[in-house]
């Protein structure tokens, strides 16, 4: 394995990836670089054996060509790993220089072209004979490929039976003689013994223990060798590669020696006479930063009595601005200064006790604000004051100030209903307020108007109270939002000078410290001259440091963005809390009032005044401070529930007590009433105003007309007429009591509808009122009535659509089932007259004898019966349902007269019997379309005769 740098470098071998050596000198076409393989690969076995390795050198197959003793190179060398970075790519580099790389080469353009189709004629002419030779190789392998298979087969299975013949413990990964079991099973030492005859045997045992390891071994290391000579080429490789290692570290080397010795005079020549020009400009920057510190050092010295003089004026902004500056300046330019080393404890002693001053005028400035006269005055006291105030609280970040005023405003709001109960008790002379001091027993003692008076009063001051609160508030977000306003543009202005700032020359410090200390030593009374006179001569020197300067100075002590927001939001929610306050002092009022129950006694008028008082307050308010409170509507709310509860219970104890004294008799309907109708069929559910009485009054109707169509009404019907746009009045005026009118006047109409059906269907007039019985005429008076209220169901469903929201459309359903009982009540009603002609026909008819005289006493007395129906219900319903109701009754006559022919045994024969019956049908026809409305009545009589036999 001894190489040498002459040594021929290694080609690229076969496609298994393994290097060979050079066997075929002729030229190739270059491919590309591939990494090394691995020098101690997986043991070859099968075809990979056959294939890539047969030419290498085997100790076993080509044992008198090379040996492990030929090697020159020991062990550990041959087996060292050679793959590095750029291992295959040294040589060529080496050679052609770092910038060779491998190119395609460009086909020479002198060459034809050559295709498949130029040798066409020959493959034709040689196509049988090569599928011959094809499947010959096919069928019979060549000599040589079968020796090789067969001998790499049998080298192989020879060593693997070999290495088999060595036990496994030897081959185990934790082999370790110094273990005892392992050491036992290695030497069983038990088997020998010293002692008697056996020692002649126990040392043959020894030596074939002996020959046996030297065995294995030998197995062993005729197996490795067998492995080194199949990995042969890639141990050579691996030798070139270190020799070409070796010279380029040997060329690094020089190379740095020189471009070390290069930099030494670089570093001679060019460096060390700049650097002491350097050092030299230093010590004099900072000969003048020690001036400066010292003259800086004066200026604070003066920081105290400067304080002094501004808290004396109330100027707390330009205090804590010196303040502030003066602690930056300690604690950057001036920290462990002796001198001053008492001085920043003493500087934030004083500025708590500045920031105690502020926090407590600014208490007492709120206190006073809001305990003044709301009348008469103006909306912000103090408007200078109290911008300084917040100026001062903001930059000291005393952001609680907010909380402040809230605790204040909630005393103040208090104290407004006491005030304005106190000037109406000065008006009531029967008052004495030495006996009634509660302010609710005083408010319960004073009349409807008096009470009424002193909400309104109540409801105007709240409206000044919450106008001089929110006035108050929008100075001091003006003033906030010009903090968050300044905060930005200084944003804007370090971000702009941070990259001048950034390359500033050495010089650049002396012109700020000259300007913190001119903002020092000012001599006027407020900070803000001195910070524009310094700014501006900075400015006209350099613009750059006046952006570090006003950084440094106060741009910690001012809030951040965030918290400016939420002082703003806190504002914000700080005015909602004054108008929830201030509906829940109303709601008290209310709740004092309506204690002893005077508040559900109101009339509808009065009801309606209080709840558009109330409804005014809540939209002033919401227009006001941005909120929509809902204590106050909610109690007039609850109150609204107890009103409608008792106007619905009233009406309908009125209603019940007028049905149970109505007698069923058709009623003349004042002019009063039909007016009421005809405005209603104009679209206006409302009640008109109550006339005085007149000569020129028109006298009662004996209708009431809708519509064009008459109606005969009871005295009940009318009224209820009046009810219901009480309710439609009342839904008006109050739109927020929408549902529950709704609820009420579905329960007062399924009232009397009920009430109605007990009364005459269900006969209970007859003990009620006292009458003899129900007759006819009742019966179709009711069914009148009803369909009268029929009509209106829709009208008053369209008024309280208009009044509900989209999502109470849901409570009109109660609508829909109203209107399908009043049906169900007139058809019954419908039936029950149908009923009392038919019980009347089945008495008669089955009396009923067909014989002379004719016309017979039985169809008289049906025609009579029939004139009395018609004389007792056509004045009272249409004419299209008096026919609906004669066609069945005229149907129910045609059944049982049937019915006693077919008893009879009469047939259509044209017979004697045939001709009475004939007769009697004809006379029975003639009378019944003689009545008014019923001549084009169809009384087909065919249906009562049988089938003839």
């Amino acid at each position: 394995m001894a190489s040498s740098h002459g040594s021929s470098p290694a080609r690229h071998g076969g496609r298994d990836g393994i290097y060979h050596k050079e066997r075929d000198p002729s030229p190739r076409r270059c491919r590309p670089v591939r990494l090394l393989p691995d020098v101690c690969p997986k043991e070859p076995t099968g075809e990979s054996e056959g294939r890539g390795l047969c030419a290498g050198p085997s100790v076993v197959a080509e044992h008198d060509r090379w040996t492990v003793y030929s090697s020159k190179v020991n062990l550990p060398a041959a087996l060292n790993d050679p793959r590095l970075a750029k291992r295959e790519s040294d040589f060529f580099t080496k050679t052609w220089g770092l910038d060779f790389a491998e190119t395609e080469v460009m086909p020479p353009f002198y060459l034809p072209s050559i295709s498949r189709e130029h040798f066409g004629a020959y493959l034709q002419d040689t196509a049988q004979r090569e599928r011959i030779h094809e499947r010959c190789k096919t069928i019979c392998p060549s000599k040589d490929a079968v020796d090789a298979v067969s001998s790499m087969s049998t080298n192989h299975e020879q060593s693997r039976a070999e290495l088999e013949q060595v036990p496994k413990i030897f081959m185990k990964p934790d082999f370790a003689l110094e273990d005892p079991g392992t050491f036992n099973g290695v030497l069983p030492w038990s088997h020998f013994s010293s002692a008697g005859g056996r020692a002649g045997r126990d040392a043959a045992s020894s030596r074939l223990l002996q020959e046996k390891l030297s065995h294995y071994l030998d197995v062993v290391e005729v197996s490795i060798a067998r492995q080194i000579s199949l990995r042969s080429d890639a141990f050579f490789h691996a030798m070139s590669s270190q020799h070409e290692l070796q010279d380029r570290l040997q060329e690094t080397q020089r190379a740095v020696a020189v471009l070390r010795r290069r930099t030494a005079a670089i570093d001679r020549v060019v460096c060390e006479g700049p650097l002491r020009a350097l050092g030299t400009a230093l010590t004099r920057s900072n000969c003048v930063k020690l001036h400066n510190k010292l003259k800086l050092m004066a200026a604070v010295h003066q920081t105290q009595p400067t304080v002094q003089l501004l808290l004396a004026t109330a100027e707390f902004v330009g205090a804590l601005e010196l303040i502030g500056t003066t602690k930056e300046v300690l604690q950057q330019e001036l920290q462990g200064v002796h001198s001053f080393r008492h001085l920043g404890s003493q500087l934030c002693e004083l500025e708590k006790l500045i920031d105690k001053m502020m926090v407590e005028d600014f208490s007492v400035y709120a206190r006073s604000d809001l305990d003044r006269s709301l009348r008469e005055e103006p909306q912000v006291l103090e408007k200078e004051r109290l911008e300084s105030l917040v100026f001062g609280l903001l930059r000291q970040r005393k952001l609680d100030f907010v909380d402040i005023y809230g605790d204040e405003m909630m005393a103040a709001a208090r104290g407004v209903v006491a005030q304005c109960v106190a000037e109406s008790v000065l008006h009531m002379e029967e008052l004495d307020t030495e006996v009634v001091t509660k302010l609710a027993d005083q408010m319960r003692v004073m009349t409807l108007p008096e009470w009424f008076r002193l909400l309104q009063n109540i409801f105007e001051s709240f409206l000044l109270f919450l106008q001089r609160i929110k006035a108050t508030l929008n100075v001091i977000r003006s003033v906030v939002l010009e903090v968050l306003a300044s905060n930005q543009n200084q944003q804007l202005l370090e971000e702009a000078g941070s990259g001048p700032s950034a390359e500033a020359p050495p010089g650049l410090s002396l012109s700020q410290g000259e300007a913190e200390l001119a903002y020092l030593t000012h001599e006027g009374l407020f900070i803000s001259d001195a910070l524009n006179e310094a700014q501006q001569r900075v400015l006209a020197q350099d613009p750059g440091p006046v952006v570090g300067s006003r950084t440094q100075s106060g741009g910690n002590a001012v809030p951040s963005e965030p918290e400016l927001n939420r002082v703003i939001a806190g504002l914000q929610d700080l005015l909602h809390s004054a108008s929830d306050v201030s509906h829940d002092r109303c709601v008290k009022v209310l709740s004092s009032r309506a204690k002893d129950g005077s508040l559900e006694r109101l009339s509808s008028s009065e009801f309606v005044s209080l709840s558009q008082a109330v409804e005014s307050f809540v939209r002033d308010t919401e227009d006001l401070c941005g909120r929509r409170s809902v204590s106050l509507k909610g109690a007039l709310q609850s109150q609204a529930n107890r009103f409608v509860h008792r106007f619905h219970e009233e009406r309908k104890t009125k209603l019940s007590l007028l049905l149970d004294n109505e007698r069923w008799k058709q009623a003349d309907v004042p002019t009063e009433f039909q007016d009421l109708v005809d405005a209603i069929a104009d679209g206006k559910l409302t009640l008109p105003e109550r006339r005085i009485p007149g000569p020129d009054d028109r006298k009662p109707a004996e209708f009431l007309l809708v519509d064009g169509h008459r109606h005969a009404v009871i005295g009940t019907v009318l009224l209820l007429i009046r009810i219901f746009l009480e309710y439609c009045q009342c839904v008006n005026d109050i739109p927020s009591i929408a549902t529950d009118m709704l609820t009420r006047l579905s329960d007062l109409l399924k009232h009397f509808n009920s009430r109605s059906c007990q009364l005459v269907l269900g006969a209970g007039a007859l003990q009620v009122v006292g009458l003899k019985t129900i007759t006819t005429k009742n019966l179709a008076l009711a069914s009148r009535c009803l369909q009268l209220v029929v009509h209106y169901v829709p009208i008053i469903r369209a008024h309280f659509e208009t009044k509900l929201q989209p999502k109470q459309f849901s409570a009109l359903r109660h609508f829909d089932h109203i209107t399908k009982d009043y049906n169900d009540h007139i058809a019954e009603i419908a039936a029950k007259l149908v009923a009392i002609m038919d019980g009347l026909f089945e008495k008669v008819v089955s009396k009923y004898e067909v014989k002379a005289p004719m016309p017979s006493a039985c169809f008289r007395n049906v025609c009579k019966q029939m004139m009395k129906m018609h004389e007792a219900i056509s004045e009272l319903l249409p004419e299209e349902q008096t026919q609906m109701l004669f066609l069945r009754i005229n149907g129910g006559f045609k059944i049982h007269l049937k019915r006693q022919l077919s008893r009879l045994g009469v047939i259509n024969d044209g017979g004697p019997q045939h001709g009475l019956v004939v007769v009697d049908v004809a006379f029975y026809t003639e009378n019944v379309q003689a009545l008014r409305s019923l001549e084009r009545l169809d009384l087909n009589m065919v249906e009562i005769w049988e089938q003839k036999r």
